[in-house]
């Protein structure tokens, strides 16, 4: 492979590397947001033992869960994408080695 092939694909995983950084970010502050609601539901559904407020509980962690496991697969893909970038810097610096 090329350095500049290298390069082209590096600066394509750099950036986006950059975008799902950007994106956990989001996905943090509404997971945040999803679970404090949640658990502000299931003390309501405590507090009033009305299956209304035990299925809005229900609803609200359903939500907290979903949102839980697509921060989990945007970490998978950054871990993915470091790794790539890793090996992408390695083939670079092998490559600019003197033989």
């Amino acid at each position: 492979m090329s350095r500049a092939s290298i390069e082209r694909r590096l600066f394509d995983v750099a950036q986006r590397l950059k975008r799902a950084r950007e994106e956990m970010a989001v996905v943090d502050e509404q997971l945040e947001a999803l679970a404090e609601a949640a658990d502000e539901a299931r003390i309501r559904s405590l507090v009033s033992e009305t299956p209304l407020a035990h299925r809005e509980y229900t609803e609200a962690q359903r939500h907290a869960d979903a949102m839980a496991r697509s921060r989990s697969a945007l970490a998978a893909t950054i871990a993915e994408l470091q790794l790539s970038q890793d090996q992408l810097l390695d083939k670079l610096v092998i490559g600019a080695k003197p033989e």
